[in-house]
């Protein structure tokens, strides 16, 4: 009768060996053996026995508990029943215990039947895959780290053609692999900013070399996203580039942090020159008020009284300009990249340190003449310059020299800083007389809030910040100390193209054309309104004021001649600029209108540029830019 294989397995007699159960496996290099249903080995080849160290005596009494992970057991007896139907053949990979510890085994049963048809033995026919599973789990977590890591992964070709993108690829774009490849998507290249950038990019992974950038790119709910994007090569076992590997991680969060980081630091410096910020305003309003009451005395001489104008009107500029400093430096701004001279910005800079800073302090100013212009954010290099002087004053507590040196360096000379040996770079260098710094501190300098300076006296953000603002202008940052001798740091900058020029260079003429257009100016401060109508009326133009809100509603929705423009205030009572504007631009859609603000914030431009709003200027301004503007809104010709 054929054995009841569902039931569980039971001892039973052992069959007399039958030598034709090894056969041709009996010098095989596979490890083979016999066993009965339950479990007894009835024979095995020599490469088993090596396999788990046993003689062939010893496997005589050896049965498959001895051998098999006590986990796996169930399954090598659930075969049994596969073994009992044709074509009595079973399969299976499960772990055996052996003296190099547990290693899995591929077996091939075949049932061993007599005559009869009854079941006699089990031949296994096995191979060592410990190799192979471990490989195939190692593969396994691999794909799965990769589908759910926390980075976008991509894979391309050499042309730049997506073979692979991972789940949080997917995710974040909303592409598909599939996508990508029916609309022939350039996948590399989503956030280089220009076609240049572009290039360098490819011709970086070509040559085989790493490629690192941080690129914005829009999403499809217009949200502006900062990426950190890493390009390497994959190779071939013979060192051949087959692939590229693209990683992109959303850094949005980082890169808002870092900007409020900033701010809070520049709003600290602006702290430190608010000293020197009243000296210049307080010698700027004496100098004013000294003149015009001059003026205003008994018959002054006209050559006195010319000069005592002049005199109130550079004064008027100096404070305009400083004002203007002021603003541009506290507001948070974009980053915007401009030629800068960087002789004026550091004289500038300096005569302000030197009415904050102690007397005991000094400063040294080593310029090179005629150094060519720099390509950078205005407010951020003097950042630089004033963390750098603000730490160089607190490492002199008893006094010393600063020392501001500008200068060029080529890319090869600052190869050891990672500068591009194709550049030109301007130096910056800001030398003290103070303590100086051990390694120790020299080593984390950089590190945000990390200060040596006592409990309220310092963030620890100073250089850190000076640290990004050069990273983010593609420069690099060098620093020198001793102890108890002093410290200099370093910061070369990319030079602007040769053609370029600093935008405070260029000076426009002294007077604006004239007109016979109709204007409205709405302006709640009397000597201001009154000065643009005298002025814009003595050169031809109409001119009609409004001193409110509802006053210049009123002009506009009247039934007189329609104006050609307005200057519009924002500040101003009754309705508010951005109501004015409103109503100009559901009554006469094509009116031009030039706002003119003392102060305007990044929302409420965003919110005049939604109405449709593109002419701005800011105030303090000169009569004659505001007159070239108002030409150019007109569309005359303006005279060079």
């Amino acid at each position: 009768m054929p054995v009841a294989l569902s039931a569980p397995l039971v001892e039973t007699a052992r069959p007399p060996v039958v030598e034709s159960w090894l056969g041709a496996w009996e010098n095989s290099a596979d490890c083979a053996y016999c066993r009965d249903l339950s479990g007894r080995i009835l024979a095995a080849n020599v490469s088993f026995a090596r396999k788990f160290g046993l003689a062939a005596a010893a496997l005589a009494e050896a049965h498959l508990t001895d051998f098999v992970h006590a986990d796996d057991l169930p399954a090598v007896h659930a075969s049994n029943a596969e073994l009992a139907r044709p074509p009595h053949r079973a399969s299976g990979q499960h772990r055996w215990r052996t003296p190099q510890g547990v290693r899995w085994f591929d077996w091939e049963e075949t049932a061993l039947r007599d005559a009869t048809g009854e079941i006699t033995a089990i031949r296994a026919i096995g191979r060592d895959i410990t190799r192979q599973r471990l490989a195939e789990e190692q593969f396994y977590r691999l794909s799965r780290a990769v589908e759910q890591s926390p980075v976008s992964i991509v894979i391309t070709d050499l042309d730049g053609r997506a073979q692979y993108v991972n789940s949080k690829f997917i995710a974040v774009t909303g592409h598909t692999l599939e996508d990508i490849l029916d609309q022939r998507i350039e996948i590399l290249r989503d956030g280089h900013p220009d076609e240049d950038s572009y290039r360098k990019f490819w011709a970086t992974i070509r040559a085989g070399e790493e490629w690192r950038g941080e690129l914005t790119t829009r999403r499809g709910d217009s949200q502006t996203v900062w990426e950190s994007v890493k390009v390497s090569c994959l190779r071939s076992p013979a060192g051949e580039i087959t692939n590229f590997l693209c990683l992109r991680e959303d850094v949005t969060e980082r890169k808002k942090l870092e900007q409020d980081l900033r701010q809070v630091q520049k709003m600290e410096s602006l702290g430190t020159l608010a000293g020197g910020i009243a000296h210049d305003f307080n010698n700027l309003l004496a100098i004013i008020n000294g003149y015009a009451e001059f003026c205003q005395g008994s018959n002054p001489e006209p050559a006195l009284l010319e000069k005592s104008l002049r005199e109130i009107h550079r004064a008027a500029i100096r404070a305009s300009g400083l004002v203007k400093q002021i603003l541009t430096f506290s507001r948070k701004a974009d980053v915007k990249f401009h030629p800068l001279d960087l002789n004026q910005l550091a004289r500038e800079l300096v005569s302000l340190l030197a009415e904050t800073f102690p007397r005991t302090v000094t400063f040294q100013l080593n310029l090179q003449e005629h150094l060519p212009a720099l390509l950078a954010d205005q407010i951020q290099i003097q950042q630089i310059v004033l963390n750098l002087s603000v730490n160089a004053r607190d490492a002199m507590p008893h006094g010393g020299t600063i020392t501001i040196t500008t200068g060029t360096k080529s890319g090869a000379q600052l190869a050891h800083l990672g500068a591009d040996p194709a550049k030109t770079y301007a130096q910056l260098r800001i030398a003290d007389t103070g303590t100086g710094m051990s390694a120790e501190v020299r080593a984390r300098i950089f590190e945000p809030f990390f200060t040596t300076k006592p409990v309220n006296q310092g963030t620890g953000l100073g250089l850190a910040v000076v640290y990004g603002i050069v990273t983010a202008h593609h420069g690099c940052l060098d620093v020198e100390s001793t102890l108890g001798v002093g410290s200099a740091f370093s910061a070369y900058l990319p030079l602007a193209e040769a053609n370029s020029t600093p935008a405070a260079l260029v000076n426009a003429s002294d007077s604006f054309p004239g007109g016979t257009e109709h204007l409205l100016i709405v302006e709640d401060e009397d000597p201001l309104r009154e000065l643009l109508a005298a002025a814009f009326a003595r050169k031809g133009y109409r001119v009609t004021t409004a001193a409110s809100g509802l006053e210049a509603i009123e002009h506009i929705q009247g039934t007189g001649r329609p104006f050609d423009a307005v200057f519009l205030d924002l500040n101003i009572p009754g309705a508010s600029g951005t109501d004015v504007l409103r109503v100009i631009r559901a009554v006469r859609p094509k009116m031009h209108v030039l706002v003119i603000s003392g102060h305007i914030t990044s929302e409420a431009r965003k919110e005049l540029e939604s109405i449709g709003q593109r002419d701005f200027i800011q105030k303090p301004y000169r009569l004659d830019d505001i007159g070239r503007r108002l030409r150019g809104l007109l569309g005359a010709k303006v005279p060079a």
